[in-house]
């Protein structure tokens, strides 16, 4: 999210556990798999790059089953603006509303969505897509080529803001020097419009993830109109191009989308979608028809997956997201400047305790960046397991020993009242205990917290994590931890990862790329800028028996148009 990046609310995994792969069923029998089992991690090498369905996709979906409302809990988006899009709430209302020249399906897959074609040169630099024919915008006005053309470059522009344009239209040749312009410089040279439905664009070198990065909101096409003419409040009422269109929206209250008769891949089945933005006990609302679907928290666990409650007929089971739970450190922050005091602290967390006895299982410790079963995982990763003597001598040999000259640490987690992530208090209990060091966990609102974290602000971070926007590891090691990424929060500088992260960008053989990805993963292990925590575990969903079509995934996709209401 989820820069489909993205940065997640850890308490709202609990929450609502989106965990995800397969389409909802009535299949009760909960199954764990074993992330660490030899044969799965052989499956590594049938999933090493995102698949493409180049073909014009038909619409099967017809207009029989159409009809109804789903009602889901959710918090407000931090934007609207496909542009300015860092999380997962955003992103999971954003890609309903508009959409770009691809898109992921829900088998991940790169598919047509705005372009019904592309063409790529010889020397994989030139990207020549061919848009469809009388697309329109939700308000019935034509979708030209000029249009992504002026919405690219919007994105890019330094007016707009936009905290990620420089980690997913960076490629596009031209494109740096209106990102890090003084706004004067407005065209981007590697965009050319060659007709009506004909865009081209180039790229600085061949990068086998440049058409998934496209997936992303910021590439999204706007219409300018609406921009211009709506200035800073124009997704009041915005005009996309997704199978549904914002119909209602107040803040802290209920965010409304209904289905937008102008969508070319086939209206959307369901009349809209209902988002109770006003907060609840989710268990509660699901018990009364409130809300239609809900992750299983720990305190209810036990209660449905008793056999003779009736909740244990609405029980799904859902398959582990593309997530990395972390905490993070600003490394230009002392006591974070110093490796041995960052590995004191790795080295002082029981990832297993808190994985088996705070989520009871739903969760499995980290000791790598990314995920199992994402593209690049491997086994050989060595990572920092828990070992309190090493610690305590690690501490003793940094230059912060001495606690009572050590500078203050403040760890910042999103929330507003009650108390912090559960686990992230653990956490402080541990580092507490076994080494003598002592933090101050502070609450901030979700806007705010995101604000600072993209600035640099943040000593310590905790209470999020990252998803996956596409499948491919530069969306984790590179984004994350390149000394020039945007998203390097923490500041972190590694030469040598660096290098090899370079020159995996342009690595066409898929096998090298992922070996010069893990060797960059293992140096940024061990110079520990993060503490790995968790990575999701197949997890339990509640979802009410009229809701059909609905499918869970591992990373943000638009999900809604195929999924209907049939209380018949």
């Amino acid at each position: 999210m989820m820069n489909f990046k993205k940065i997640i609310i850890k308490c709202f995994l609990i929450i609502s556990l989106v965990g995800i792969l397969i389409s909802c069923g009535s299949d009760t029998d909960i199954v764990t798999p074993d992330l660490n089992s030899s044969e799965e991690n052989s499956n590594q090498e049938k999933n090493i790059a995102p698949k493409l369905l180049t073909e014009k996709q038909s619409d099967d979906s017809g207009n029989k089953d159409r009809g109804g409302v789903l009602k889901r809990l959710w918090a407000d988006p931090a934007t609207l603006d496909p542009h300015l899009v860092t999380d997962t709430t955003s992103a999971g209302l954003v890609v309903e509303l508009f959409s770009g020249l691809v898109s992921l399906n829900s088998d991940l897959e790169i598919v047509p969505e705005l372009a019904e074609s592309w063409d790529i040169s010889d020397d994989g630099k030139v990207y020549t897509f061919k848009l469809r024919e009388n697309i329109l915008f939700s308000d019935g006005s034509p979708i030209k080529a000029s249009d992504f053309k002026w919405s690219l470059e919007r994105a890019a522009h330094p007016d707009t803001e936009s905290p990620v344009a420089s980690i997913y239209l960076e490629d596009i040749v031209g494109s740096m020097e209106v990102i890090d312009g003084d706004g004067s410089i407005t065209d981007v040279s590697g965009i050319k419009v060659i007709d009506d439905y004909t865009l081209q664009l180039t790229i600085d070198a061949p990068k086998a993830y440049f058409l998934a990065k496209l997936t992303y909101p910021t590439a999204y096409v706007l219409k300018r109109q609406n921009v211009e003419q709506g200035g800073d409040n124009w997704t009041d009422s915005p005009i996309g191009t997704g199978p549904f269109i914002l119909s209602e929206y107040r803040i802290g209250e209920v965010l409304v989308i209904r289905r937008n008769d102008n969508y070319w891949g086939g209206k959307a089945k369901l009349d809209g979608v209902e988002f109770n933005l006003a907060g609840g006990v989710a268990m509660a609302m699901y018990e009364n028809d409130e809300i239609d679907i809900t992750g299983v928290g720990l305190a209810d666990l036990e209660r449905v997956i008793d056999v003779n409650d009736p909740l244990n007929n609405d029980l799904v089971s859902v398959p582990p997201s593309f997530t990395v739970s972390y905490i993070g450190f600003n490394v230009n922050e002392p006591p974070f400047d110093d490796l041995k005091f960052r590995l004191a602290l790795n080295y002082a967390v029981d990832k297993q305790l808190i994985a088996s006895q705070v989520y009871s299982g739903l969760v499995k410790p980290a000791y790598g960046i990314l995920p199992p079963n994402f593209p690049g995982f491997s086994l050989d990763i060595s990572g920092i397991g828990y070992d309190p003597d090493k610690a305590v001598q690690l501490l003793s040999e940094s230059k912060y020993a001495d606690a009572s000259t050590r500078p203050p640490i403040i760890v910042t987690v999103p929330g507003t009242g009650g108390s912090p992530s559960l686990d992230m208090e653990v956490v402080s209990d541990m580092w507490d205990r076994i080494l003598g060091v002592q933090v101050e966990i502070q609450q901030v609102e979700w806007a705010t917290y995101l604000q600072d974290l993209h600035r640099r602000r943040l000593q310590v971070w905790g209470g999020s994590g990252w998803q996956a926007d596409y499948p491919d590891p530069q969306d984790f090691i590179d984004i994350l931890f390149h000394s020039d990424s945007t998203n390097n929060h923490g500041n972190y500088t590694n030469q040598e990862a660096d290098t090899l992260l370079e020159e995996a960008r342009t690595e066409q053989d898929v096998y090298k790329r992922i070996s010069l990805y893990n060797q960059a993963e293992q140096l940024i292990i061990d110079d520990a800028p993060w503490l790995p925590m968790w990575f999701d575990q197949e997890g339990l969903a509640l979802i009410k028996p009229w809701v059909k079509g609905f499918n869970f995934t591992p990373m943000i996709v638009p999900k809604m148009k195929d999924v209907y209401i049939d209380k018949s």
